[in-house]
């Protein structure tokens, strides 16, 4: 994979300026080409909505997802319980959607997956936003991954991870060789076989939850959201992978920030850390 100097410098002006920065449905679209992030383009966040009727959501909705998760205003609530995955080995594929890379699972069936309120959501598939789309008291960080899962009655619920640089993410390393062969080539399929979910189990003993959207057309409501607030490492290296692959010509695929709307943001924590 070849990254041009100018490309690569620009990259890594964004990503700093990046880290002090402040700032049953149907579901998420496959050819991510019918619409962009530019801020304002005809197809860019703002126009979604406008594009096609069955996006109307993503302009007149009133629980639109990413939102800032702002401690003050945060409901503790210590009965929700640790969230643990629980999958099974599964063949996979990772696909180059236009402006984001997703790893989606055959089947959609990643053994049960998680539980949630007695509900069994099983994991769909796996794609990253760079930089993050949720922020944490307004701060924004280098890249968010989204874990997307299906009840049996189409219910959605997306678990996110936060990450900022530091060290290798072992999952991302796992995909390094399929990420290259991918990359620059818009609709391409790289199957990557049997996955061991040791790669990408999970135990979230801090987290947000609230009730949002997908953040990319077409914008369906009634997400459950789950945000660790155990923030991950990634190296630089991986993080430009993950956005030059796609090359989309954008600095970015994370949906602006919406309106909260009054709507109820819990977080979890053991009582143990009272």
């Amino acid at each position: 994979m070849k990254i041009s100097s100018v490309g690569r410098v620009f990259l890594l002006i964004f990503i700093s300026i990046t880290l002090v920065s402040s700032s049953p449905d149907q579901g998420e679209v496959e050819d991510e080409m019918q619409f962009n992030y530019e801020k304002k383009g005809d197809k860019g966040p703002e126009n979604w909505g406008k594009l096609k009727p069955e996006w109307g959501m993503c302009g007149k909705g009133n629980m639109q997802s990413p939102i800032d998760l702002t401690d003050k205003r945060v409901l503790v609530d210590h009965k929700l319980g640790y969230l643990r995955s629980q999958y099974l080995p599964s063949n996979a594929t990772i696909k180059n959607r236009g402006h984001d890379i997703m790893l989606k699972f055959e089947g959609g069936n990643a053994g049960l997956g998680i539980t949630i309120n007695g509900t069994e959501y099983k994991l769909q598939q796996i794609h990253w936003h760079s930089p993050s789309e949720h922020t944490i008291n307004g701060k924004r960080f280098v890249l968010e991954e989204h874990m997307v899962h299906q009840s049996k009655d189409g219910r959605n619920a997306v678990v996110a991870f936060l990450y900022k640089l530091g060290r290798p993410d072992y999952f991302l390393l796992s995909l390094e060789s399929h990420l290259m062969r991918i990359t620059d080539a818009h609709e391409s399929e790289e199957s990557v076989g049997m996955i061991h979910p040791r790669t990408f189990d999970f135990e979230s003993r801090h987290y947000y939850r609230y009730l949002g959207s997908l953040t990319t057309p077409p914008c369906s409501e009634n997400v459950l959201w789950t945000i660790s607030k155990e923030i991950r490492t990634v190296t630089l290296k991986q993080l430009i992978m993950l956005r030059v692959t796609v090359h989309d010509q954008s600095n970015t695929n994370a949906r602006p920030l919406q309106r909260n709307n009054n709507r109820p943001v819990k977080f979890y924590k053991p009582t143990w850390h009272i």
